[in-house]
């Protein structure tokens, strides 16, 4: 299918590795010139050599921390520097500890507003003015199933992704007609995380083979599977296209069905 957003420009977040660099890659397959970021220079240049396999357009790397204010100015700059201008933002941040209420700390929750909440505050108001001058100027926010339904011991993620929903939605309303702003709310995928977390597993001997550790994962998931990152990535390419350009302010969950809420 063609997206029609070849040439266009797109910064991804956290995109390095898991559900932000699948992102990255379909946009890339797109035809969007695409600049990744993460915090390991190593890894993102690992990155960007599986993106460009399968790109059409230009993969960059900007090095950066979502939590620096400065950081995040650098990555827009580097966008509009080196293409022109910005069309597509896809903000994506790793998860924050697990762990009961009882056992978090201040500093968890403020570290957990920082990660999640304000490094899209930021880049949305950094990416703005610059996604306004686009003909089709696009936020995609990757958050979690947890703001449809509460996870066991993730009481960090099931609070605090809830601020930037009501964030998304806002910026649907307020930056319309020139932007549209969506999201999309993961649920298992089969990342090198996960992959990472079932091997340790099976290591302790929770699972006989790595594939009963997959199974285990799947149970609850009425397609029986967990997801493809690659699927997920296929969803944020659609979003930031013309191809969903009556889609706006709008949260999609990718679970396979997992989540037991009506809406």
């Amino acid at each position: 299918m063609n997206l029609q957003i070849e040439g266009d420009t797109a910064i991804v977040t956290a995109s390095s590795s898991g559900l932000g660099k699948a992102s990255a890659k379909s946009l890339a397959r797109e035809g969007a010139n695409v600049i990744i970021n993460g915090r390991t220079k190593s890894d993102l240049e690992e990155a960007a050599e599986e993106i460009r396999d399968v790109a059409t357009g230009s993969v960059v790397i900007q090095q950066g921390d979502i939590t620096n204010e400065e950081d995040i100015e650098q990555l827009v700059e580097t966008a509009v520097s080196q293409f022109g201008g910005l069309d597509h933002l896809v903000t994506n941040a790793g998860g924050p500890p697990s762990g009961p209420f009882l056992e978090t700390t201040d500093e968890d929750w403020y570290h957990a507003y920082e990660l999640l909440v304000m490094s899209v505050v930021r880049l949305a108001r950094e990416a703005a003015p610059h996604l306004q001058q686009s003909d089709q100027g696009t936020i995609v926010t990757i958050t979690s199933r947890s703001v449809k339904e509460a996870i066991d011991s993730l009481v960090l993620s099931n609070s605090v992704r809830m601020s930037v929903i009501g964030l998304e939605k806002t910026l649907s309303k307020e930056l319309a007609p020139d932007v549209r702003a969506n999201a999309v709310l993961p649920g298992p995928h089969e990342t090198s995380r996960t992959e990472e977390l079932i091997t340790d597993a099976v290591e302790r001997g929770e699972y006989n083979s790595y594939e009963e550790g997959l199974e285990s994962r799947a149970s609850g998931i009425p397609l029986k599977r967990l997801g493809d990152p690659n699927e997920l990535g296929d969803i944020v390419a659609f979003l930031s296209s013309p191809a969903s350009g009556f889609i706006n302010g709008t949260a999609i969950p990718v679970d396979g069905g997992a989540t037991g809420s009506n809406l």
